[in-house]
């Protein structure tokens, strides 16, 4: 009996290797086809049968979700970062009999700096989470009724009537 090519990914380092995959921002189509050598159907047929690769491809996949949305929103509202700066300190020792050398050394010392908000992860992060009042459009439902108010507004007015002096 043929040993089935699902079998291989059932090992801890297959499983690492769709943990990884999917990490690596791959979606299943590409895991499926580029990576395993199958279809993205039989992908989707293994994570039904197979919870154990259902699994590693989520837990693969939330980290690196979790580590993108952090940095978005960081991004949106601004934050401080920690960075170690060089410094240059110079020092004079006075010699018993031949005057004064300068001696020079380099001294790290770290540094708090701001980084302000981006308005493009502002905009990105409300367009998505707040859609309902930061969307470029309203929904079509909404402009079929703002179309119809105003039709409804152009039917109250009086027609403007043109006089003609004969």
């Amino acid at each position: 009996m043929a040993k089935g090519k699902y079998q291989e990914w059932l090992t801890p380092d297959g499983l690492l290797l769709l943990r990884g995959f999917a990490r690596d921002g791959l979606t299943d189509k590409e895991i499926a086809e580029k990576k395993i050598g199958v279809s993205e159907r039989t992908l989707t047929d293994w994570k039904a049968r197979f919870p154990s690769i259902s699994s590693a491809l989520k837990d693969g996949r939330a980290p690196a979700d979790y580590a993108v949305e952090d940095s978005l929103h960081k991004s949106a509202i601004g934050y401080t970062v920690k960075v170690k700066k060089p410094i240059k300190l110079k020092t004079k020792k006075q010699l018993k009999d031949k005057g004064t050398i300068e001696e020079e050394r380099i001294e790290y010392v770290e540094e708090e700096i701001y980084i302000p908000p981006q308005v493009t992860a502002q905009i990105y992060w409300l367009k998505n989470r707040k859609r309902k009042y930061w969307q470029d459009r309203p929904p079509e439902d909404e402009q079929r009724h703002d179309g119809m108010l105003a039709d409804l507004i152009d039917g109250l007015k009086e027609p403007e009537e043109s006089y003609s002096e004969e």
